[in-house]
């Protein structure tokens, strides 16, 4: 039991903290989730399209599979013999759809970020990263080779003062942005068009932009915030999930073909994992054809979005949030996790989010609203505020 001190010291240090963490055991139904058999309306699940609670197409996904189309593993890596038709037709449509770039498939979009920027990254890269983006990010970067400097979150004054910095370095032979489109934690945006334009200012910088969030619920056909602001062709490495939503699991890269022949032959993650199961690239293929249609529904959760935001701040809340996911920022860790007890009570699955997620003293309330919230839903949750 000695050598156990240390991590019952460490655990009993964040249950103090209130930054204690435990799984649940939860049923999903619809709209709501169960939890200690108390049923609550879901805004805790990034399922922002209702895409993945949707039984009906999950029937017609299984009615239009023959079984021996089901297949359930792939039983190897791509490079072996997990190669299978399901992925070359995902990645030929995610193709056309982003205007003939190339597209390569990751088995999650954190796999995506630890494996790209290790391989893509050398002594000789630098990398310049938001400092808001998300762990998989950092963690990237971190097992890269590269020097990497962390930029006021979304201040493109302190990126260009940076790169005005760098770029004549000739020991810098490529700097590489990287940025969320839309951050998970805060819900607010970077201007992507200003950030093309800053780039194409400098010869030795590429982008890569993660659309993890925007994916689904951005653009004209759902392709994200880039394909918004038309910088799609811009992007060196546009990069998402389909784990959100998509209602689906693993991520994807667009890019250039070389780089794809690149991380196809440097990519150890790639290399040497197991390839998602077939079926689940079918399902993504048939979930992306209904997303790309689903502008009313986009245009809904927007206008929710913004009227939401606006309650938050006429209650005196800070919230950053100009998309779907709308942080009440509290501060104090306690006090977060007793208030969204008390929502919870009320019948909101709403989660508190604690350091080391996000800094501390911005400790915070994170509403996920989706295309299943009612008016009358946000009314009683703002009163409930």
């Amino acid at each position: 039991m000695s050598l156990l001190n240390h991590y019952a010291e460490v655990l009993d240090g964040l249950k103090k903290q209130g930054n204690f963490r435990q799984f649940k055991s939860n049923i999903q139904r619809g709209r709501y989730i169960e939890i200690n058999q108390q049923n609550m309306l879901n805004l805790s699940s990034n399922d922002y399209l209702g895409l993945a609670s949707n039984e009906q197409l999950r029937e017609q996904f299984f009615d239009e599979t023959p079984n021996s189309q089901r297949v359930m593993s792939s039983s190897s890596s791509r490079l072996l013999t997990g190669n299978f038709p399901e992925y070359e037709q995902l990645e030929q449509n995610l193709s056309q759809l982003f205007h003939g770039r190339s597209a390569l498939l990751f088995n999650s979009g954190y796999h995506m970020n630890i494996g790209i920027l290790p391989a893509i990254c050398d002594g000789k890269t630098l990398v310049f990263a938001d400092k808001l983006v998300h762990a998989s990010i950092i963690d990237g970067i971190r097992l890269s080779s590269a020097k990497y400097v962390r930029y006021r979150h979304n201040d493109l004054q302190h990126l260009e003062n940076l790169l005005e910095s760098y770029h004549a370095d000739e020991s810098i032979q490529r700097i590489i942005v990287v940025t969320e489109s839309i951050f998970s934690m805060d819900g607010d945006e970077t201007n992507l068009r200003a950030l093309v334009n800053l780039k194409h200012q400098y010869s030795k910088v590429m982008l890569y932009v993660d659309e993890a969030h925007a994916i689904g619920v951005r653009g004209q056909q759902g392709l994200g915030c880039a394909e918004e602001y038309d910088v799609i062709d811009d992007i060196d490495f546009l990069v998402g999930t389909f784990g959100k939503a998509l209602a689906s699991v693993g991520g994807y890269l667009i890019c250039h073909e070389i780089i794809r022949d690149y991380l196809i032959n440097t990519m150890r993650p790639l290399i040497f994992s197991t390839a998602q199961p077939p079926i689940s690239m079918a399902w993504t293929q048939f979930i992306l054809k209904h997303v790309t249609t689903m502008q009313t529904e986009r245009k809904h959760l927007q206008s929710m979005s913004k009227q939401l935001i606006d309650q938050v701040k006429q209650k005196g809340f800070n919230c950053p949030s100009t998309s779907q996911i709308v942080p009440v920022i509290i501060g104090d860790s306690q006090e977060t996790v007793e208030k969204a007890q008390y929502l919870q009570q009320a019948g909101f699955y709403i989660m508190p989010v604690r350091p080391p997620t996000v800094p501390k003293g911005s400790s915070r309330l994170r509403i996920c609203l989706n295309t299943h919230v009612k008016d009358e839903d946000l009314a009683q949750l703002v009163k409930l505020l």
